[in-house]
């Protein structure tokens, strides 16, 4: 029990201090809202695989990696990859709460194939609706958080460091019990706070404060790039 608490609560202090980790998850969260515990699971899950992987690597492959390069390299990675999140966040902002007329058309057959175009408002009910499911959106953000999740796991090389006292446990079963544990901490604890994000944002949404909720996404996303650019330029 006191290996299975030590790899939890190591692994909630890693997620918890890493603002990429937080970063990340962020724009993805409050784009998702009701489903935003999902995207903290599938990050969860993705960054505990990808930390595992590069464990595997090490331990196998260390003679052959290029170890120094790739610790010089994976802060540059993670922060391109948050700048990517907070662009991504910003741009799908002002595209869907774009104010003006939106030019919408319908093809009609009768009595020939052509094209009528009007324009609405966003405070009006187009006759035909073109979004797409939520489910699907849904599915692909949480698709994004697993890549992303993964990707930070095998670029950040100092993650290592959090699984080194693994490495000096008296048994392989301690082993596998604080690694699992350490997983386990680390997906509930980015469930917990990503589910958090997206309550805010979900009632912020229902109470129909959209100008809340637009500097709520602008904030994730600019802490994103902000924390990406951080993570680039110093050493």
């Amino acid at each position: 029990m006191l290996i299975f608490l030590s790899g939890f609560f190591a692994s909630v202090a890693h997620v918890v201090t890493g603002p990429d980790h937080m970063a990340a998850v962020t724009p993805l969260a409050i784009d998702s809202r009701k489903r935003s515990w999902q995207v903290g699971l599938a990050w969860g899950i993705g960054h505990t695989t990808g930390m595992l992987l590069l464990g595997l690597l090490f331990i196998f492959l260390k003679e052959l990696l290029p170890v120094e390069a790739i610790s010089r390299h994976s802060d540059k990675i993670i922060g391109l990859m948050l700048i990517l999140v907070g662009i991504w966040a910003i741009a799908r902002l002002y595209v869907h709460h774009s104010h003006g007329k939106i030019p919408h058309t319908h093809f009609h057959t009768h009595p020939f194939l052509y094209a009528h175009i009007h324009s609405h408002s966003h405070d009006e009910i187009p006759t035909h609706e073109h979004e797409h499911p939520p489910q699907a959106s849904a599915g692909k953000i949480v698709l994004t958080a697993l890549l992303i999740g993964t990707i930070h796991g095998l670029a950040g090389f100092s993650h290592l460091l959090a699984l080194l006292p693994s490495l000096a446990l008296p048994s392989v079963m301690d082993s596998v019990i604080y690694i699992s544990a350490f997983a386990i901490g680390t997906i509930l604890t980015m469930m917990g706070f990503a589910f958090t994000m997206g309550f805010v944002a979900h009632r912020t949404f229902i109470a129909n404060r959209e100008k809340l909720l637009k500097a709520l996404t602008l904030t994730g996303g600019l802490a994103a790039i902000i924390i990406g650019i951080l993570w680039i330029v110093l050493p």
